[in-house]
């Protein structure tokens, strides 16, 4: 459990260093996967009032969480929808975003095939990951090559004094996902395009 003063940094500043990538500062829609208390998305909405956030959260009562949030801290940009990332990827989310962010959510491989149909041609994912993992990092890749994404170089931050080893990992849609993709709910962790 974070105590109060803490949550400053461990969850605030760290939502708020995804701003080291110029993409997400330019945003103008931005899908939050995995949403669960807000973080990223809700601190995204603030810091960027000219943007459209949906936090997606396949949990009901933790939607209702946000949405009390929002409301509470008068953010206006920002939406809860209780449904998962596939479900959204293969509706009303196919390929309406500039920017797909998660936050501890998954491995490389599943963050990329999540985003992949939610994403337009130019658009990018943003994950925010802790130390470096050269297998994970190859699996992301590998992953990222058959969903028309393309990985940069990660971005090393320091949202806060004393945080150690933060990434945030940027793969840019460089050509159309195969139409296979989303793949029924839950496929992307039990079977990953790439171990």
């Amino acid at each position: 459990m974070v105590a109060p003063a803490e949550a400053v940094d461990v969850h605030v500043a760290d939502s708020l260093s995804g701003l080291e990538v110029p993409s997400l500062r330019n945003a103008t829609r931005v899908c939050d996967i995995g949403a669960g208390a807000g973080f990223p998305g809700l601190v995204l909405a603030a810091a960027l009032p000219g943007a459209k956030i949906d936090l997606i959260e396949s949990t009901a009562r933790k939607c209702e969480v946000i949405t009390r949030l929002a409301g509470a801290s008068g953010i206006s940009n920002a939406a809860a929808h209780a449904v998962r990332a596939e479900e959204w990827g293969a509706g009303d989310g196919a390929g309406s975003y500039d920017i797909v962010t998660a936050r501890a959510l998954s491995s490389l491989a599943v963050l990329a095939e999540y985003a992949a149909p939610l994403l337009e041609l130019g658009g990018s994912l943003i994950a925010w990951k802790g130390a470096r993992d050269s297998d994970e990092e190859a699996a992301g890749a590998q992953a990222a090559a058959i969903l028309g994404l393309e990985p940069l170089d990660p971005v090393v931050v320091r949202p806060f004094k004393g945080s150690r080893k933060r990434n945030l990992y940027v793969y840019t849609k460089a050509s159309p996902t195969p139409d296979r993709f989303p793949r029924r709910a839950g496929m992307a962790t039990k079977r990953p395009l790439a171990p």
